[in-house]
């Protein structure tokens, strides 16, 4: 029987493709002070773009999480059995420094390659989320010095254990976190987990949590009301004396994004913890570890949209239609060119909050001050930015992009997960209000920030004194500064990101950027770009080079 037909003009798979090539996070990475770190991310970045790594991002979130929560006689296990690949994952990601690794880094600039290794680990989003956890614990934990000595070394280490036993016998740990609740969700004072207090020290908590993300970790922060009022509490699932802790997985969650990572509904039936912090400072501590889970967020948003771009330019530089490639169409390289500019200054200011944090862990109140007012707000607007991005850039792939094999419908699913997590957009926008209130110092470091670059351009200065203006006037009416929260948040990134590429970015990525974001020169969608802009170097530094 004859062939029908001869393949033609389709697009290989992305194979390969190295994420550390992309200019503007090398860039960010050098100028943040993790110089020295170029050559792990490159080499991180390499792997995330084999073939092995790929087939095992495919495969973790291909077969799902199953909990079992009994053994085959009957008793109670609670335990959630992976995919091997999701295993492979995990251990390369900790092997590389992903998770709690610069806490054990006194060089500067630590904090900024783990964000930059970060970036370049694409091959599945899902198994990032203990990653996460377990880099954010470390200083949340400090707040009780005993279980810090004991944990924070088996935190740092490169080994990846997943098998559950006493904690203090392996040769490393994950962590996770368990906050909101059914009746609360973000409102976690709302929270009826009742904590009592034993003899010797614990606490025996009774009570439940509506998400638990990763609950194969090995320990979790958990929040619960104690006598003294709300608390936290270090929860291990493994107790010192080998038995399970009584923490009941009930449930996992059928979620829109990934499948790798379980996200679970737990009980406490009883369970045992210890006190870290005071008694009734419980949000005061685990606000330690959320803060840099939404670093993680934003950083995840701007990952995701070079990944996006990149699969968007891989398939125009290999598609024809009427005659040419897309990439020399003109309509498309305006698409192309400003999904370009939206995660080039994703991609700098996240990488800027990522440089606070490691100056503020290096003693510098000032970069802390900046990072309280710039992250709450880059948390807010780089998130909210990630969904419609991710859309246009699976709009490039027409319908090849609708289709699971392209892996772009796994990016448009995940990409709402970061405006969500550790606090959805108005929990984000009405934080950076909090920021103002509570910390205002923090508004004279921003205008410091923003100083540096005034004169260079009247269009970002126009924006600035505005932003000047507009936070001046908010006075003591707290319903109409809450109103408009997320406007707020919104301008003081965009003048964040402004500033950033005035200063230090590409000209016609920084022109693109500025006549669109406050020149007025832009539509309601992507691919908007004014005439006259210079799209060639934009998109040259977007081009998937070698696949």
């Amino acid at each position: 029987m004859a062939d029908t037909h001869i393949v033609t003009n389709q697009v290989l798979p992305l194979e390969g493709y190295n994420p550390a090539s992309s200019p503007v996070l090398i860039e960010a990475l050098i100028r943040e002070g993790g110089q020295w770190g170029v050559d792990d991310v490159t080499e991180l970045g390499a792997i995330s773009g084999s073939r092995q790594t790929q087939r095992w991002g495919e495969l973790a979130d291909r077969n799902r999480p199953i909990l079992h929560t009994h053994d085959v006689v009957g008793n109670r296990i609670d335990e959630v059995e992976y995919d091997p690949a999701y295993h492979e994952l995990m251990r390369t990601a900790i092997a590389h420094g992903l998770h709690a690794a610069p806490w054990a880094d006194p060089r500067p600039g630590a904090h900024v390659v783990r964000a930059a290794l970060t970036g370049v680990w694409t091959a599945e989003p899902g198994h990032m989320c203990p990653i996460s956890m377990t880099y954010a614990i470390i200083p949340a934990l400090r707040y009780n010095q005993e279980l810090s000595k004991t944990y924070e070394p088996l935190l740092t280490s490169r080994v990846y254990d997943p098998v559950l036993k006493v904690p203090a016998t392996k040769a490393g740990l994950t962590a996770g976190m368990s906050m909101t609740e059914k009746q609360g969700g973000s409102d976690v004072r709302a929270g009826t987990t009742q904590a009592v207090p034993n003899d010797d020290g614990s606490y025996t908590l009774t009570g439940h949590k509506w998400f638990t993300s990763a609950p194969m970790c090995d320990v979790f922060l958990v929040l619960a009301q104690a006598p003294g009022g709300l608390s936290c509490f270090f929860l291990p699932r493994v107790l010192p004396d080998g038995t399970r802790n009584r923490m009941r997985l009930q449930r996992l969650k059928d979620k829109l994004g990934n499948h790798a990572n379980a996200s679970s509904e737990i009980e406490y039936d009883g369970a045992t913890a210890w006190l870290v912090g005071e008694e009734g400072r419980g949000v005061s501590v685990i606000i330690e570890m959320v803060n840099l889970t939404r670093l993680d967020c934003a950083l995840g948003s701007a990952t995701s949209m070079r990944m996006g771009l990149a699969r968007a330019i891989y398939h125009t530089q290999h598609r024809k239609a009427f005659g040419a490639y897309l990439i020399d169409q003109p309509l498309m390289r305006n698409v192309l060119a400003d999904l370009a500019v939206e995660a080039e200054a994703a991609t700098m200011v996240t990488m800027r909050m990522a440089g606070a944090t490691d100056k503020a862990v290096q003693g510098d109140d000032r970069e802390g001050l900046l990072r309280r007012i710039g992250l709450a707000a880059t948390k807010y607007w780089v998130c909210k930015r990630a969904t419609p991005h991710a859309a246009e850039a699976m709009e490039c792939l027409g319908g090849n992009g609708y289709i699971e094999d392209s892996l772009m419908p796994r990016l448009y699913r995940e990409a709402p997960l970061m405006g969500i997590w550790e606090g959805s957009g108005n929990v984000s926008a009405l934080d950076t209000l909090r920021a103002l209130a509570t910390q205002p110092d923090s508004v004279a470091v921003l205008f410091d920030e923003l100083a540096e670059s005034a004169g260079q351009d009247r269009r970002l200065d126009a924006h600035v004194e505005a932003l000047k203006t507009q936070l001046t006037g908010l006075g003591s009416d707290v319903a109409t500064a809450q109103y408009q929260a997320r406007k707020i948040a919104e301008d003081i990134c965009l003048a964040l990101q402004g500033g950033l590429l005035v200063r230090h970015g590409h000209p016609a990525v920084a022109e693109a950027f500025l006549a669109t974001r406050f020149g007025g020169q832009w539509g309601g969608a992507f691919g908007t770009l004014p005439a006259g802009l210079d799209l060639g170097p934009i998109l040259e530094r977007a081009i998937v080079k070698g696949s």
